[in-house]
């Protein structure tokens, strides 16, 4: 079993929240999504894996298990280029649960017209994969968003 757990400080929303039907429609995969502080910080890993995508706004982390959580730093962020993000890692790192990836600020993703909401999905998942997953309630980085068996 995997524990995934929240990149960031702030409020779980669910996927059918997000403010994208790809994100909303579960097309990507099943999983949660925060909304975050509006103030910079920095987005952490939420299992412990191999960083097997990486981009400014968005990275992919695979476990033993084979199991791939998609964290998506906020939405149509790839408009962005880049810019208002620092990433701390590479591709093909090993990482741990709470290790420092991105660092960016969703107040600023949010004055340029974008939404900081932080989709976390589990790629290649069904929903009944998933247990106790979180769609409510304030989270601190590193709290359990969901299972996965």
């Amino acid at each position: 079993m995997t524990t995934v757990s929240a990149p960031l400080n702030g409020r779980v929303i669910g996927l059918a929240a997000v403010p994208d039907p790809v994100f909303s429609g579960a097309m990507v995969g099943p999983g949660t999504a925060v909304d975050p502080v509006r103030e910079p910080s920095t987005a952490v890993s939420p299992i412990d894996g191999v960083v097997v995508s990486l981009h400014a706004h968005a990275f992919v982390v695979v476990d033993t298990e084979g199991h791939g959580v998609l964290t998506h730093l906020g939405i149509d962020t790839v408009q962005l280029g880049g810019e208002g993000f620092e990433v701390l890692v590479a591709k093909g790192d090993t990482v741990v649960r709470g290790q420092e990836m991105v660092r960016w600020n969703p107040a600023a993703v949010e004055a340029a017209g974008k939404s900081p909401v932080c989709p976390v999905v589990a790629l290649e998942a069904t929903v009944d994969a998933l247990s106790e997953l979180r769609e409510d309630g304030d989270v601190v980085a590193g709290a359990t968003l969901f299972s996965w068996t």
